[in-house]
C-alpha cells in the first residue's frame, strides 16, 4: 500500500494503476450548497483530498451556472465531466487520470411544490478498469426518498457497467427506509472500510451521517470516512457539509484497456 504524499491524508493509498490493469482510485462526495460559502475554502479542501472523481451535491443551477461549475473545476485542478443545472444540482468532476466514455443527467419525476432532483452520471475508465458512476441528492421527504432510491438502482442498472460507485447526499441516516433499499444492491463504504469519522453534517458540529459513498460488489474499499486531519476552518467555512473520501480498488475488466 503506497502512501499518499500528495494530499498529507496519512495512511491514504495513493491513485495509481496496477500492472494488471486494475487501479486505485479516490473519490470524494461533496455537498458544496450552491458555492455560496467560501468558494476559495472549498477548492482548498477539495485539492487537499487529491480525488479522481468528485460527486458533488447542490452545485450551482442557475444564472451562469456552467461558469461557476467550470470555475470550482479550475480551482480543484479539476475538470468538469458532467451534471450541473442539467442534473437539478448533481455534477461530477474528474482528474486528467480518468478516461471518459460517455455521460448523461437524468431528471427525475417531479413532485409539485418539492425541488426537482436528478442524477449526474458517467462512465468511465482508469487503466483496464471501466466503471460507472451516479452522483445524487436523494429528497427531504420520506416517502420521495424512498420512491428515489428505487430509480436509482434502474439507473445503476442501466448503465451496464460490471461496477457502480454511488455517491451523494442522502438526506437520511443509515437504517432509514431509502439507505436500506440502497445497501441491498450496494455496500456502504463506510461500513465496509471506516476511516477518519463519520457524521458529515452540519460541518461545525456534524451530529449525522447523511452523505455516503457507495459501491457495487467487486469494488473494493480500501478507507472511506471524513478526513480528519484538514483544515477545519476551511471544512467550516467551504459549505454546510463535511466531504466524504474513499479510496476503492477497481478490477480490471475486459473490454477495458491500459491508458
Amino acid at each position: 500500500m503506497a502512501i499518499s504524499a500528495r494530499s498529507g491524508l496519512a495512511g491514504l493509498p495513493d491513485s495509481r494503476t496496477e500492472p494488471d490493469g486494475s487501479a486505485v482510485v479516490r473519490i470524494l462526495s461533496y455537498n458544496v450548497r450552491s458555492m455560496r460559502d467560501d468558494e476559495d475554502a472549498l477548492a482548498r479542501v477539495i485539492r487537499a483530498c487529491a480525488p479522481d472523481l468528485v460527486f458533488v451535491q447542490e452545485a450551482p443551477r442557475f444564472f451562469r451556472w456552467r461558469k461557476h461549475a467550470a470555475r470550482l473545476a479550475a480551482k480543484s485542478e479539476l475538470v468538469v465531466l458532467s451534471g450541473g443545472a442539467t442534473a437539478a444540482g448533481p455534477l461530477l468532476l474528474c482528474s486528467l487520470r480518468a478516461t471518459v466514455e460517455r455521460t448523461e443527467d437524468v431528471l427525475l419525476p417531479l413532485t409539485p411544490g418539492r425541488h426537482r432532483r436528478g442524477l449526474a452520471t458517467a462512465v468511465v475508465r482508469f487503466g483496464g478498469a471501466r466503471v460507472g458512476l451516479v452522483s445524487c441528492h436523494l429528497s427531504l421527504d420520506t416517502v420521495e426518498r424512498h420512491t428515489q432510491a428505487g430509480l436509482l438502482l434502474d439507473r445503476v442498472a442501466a448503465l451496464g457497467t460490471p461496477y457502480t460507485i454511488v455517491a451523494g447526499d442522502l438526506n437520511e441516516r443509515p437504517g432509514g427506509r431509502a439507505w436500506n433499499r440502497l445497501v441491498k444492491e450496494l455496500r456502504d463504504g463506510h461500513e465496509a472500510a471506516p476511516w477518519g469519522t463519520g457524521d458529515t453534517f452540519p460541518a461545525t458540529a456534524p451530529d449525522r451521517r447523511i452523505d455516503a459513498v457507495l459501491a457495487s460488489p467487486g469494488v473494493e474499499f480500501l478507507a472511506c470516512g471524513v478526513p480528519t486531519d484538514l483544515d477545519r476552518e476551511d471544512l467550516e467555512t467551504a459549505t454546510d457539509h463535511l466531504p466524504v473520501l474513499a479510496v476503492v480498488r477497481l478490477p480490471a475488466v475486459s473490454g477495458a484497456w491500459p491508458v
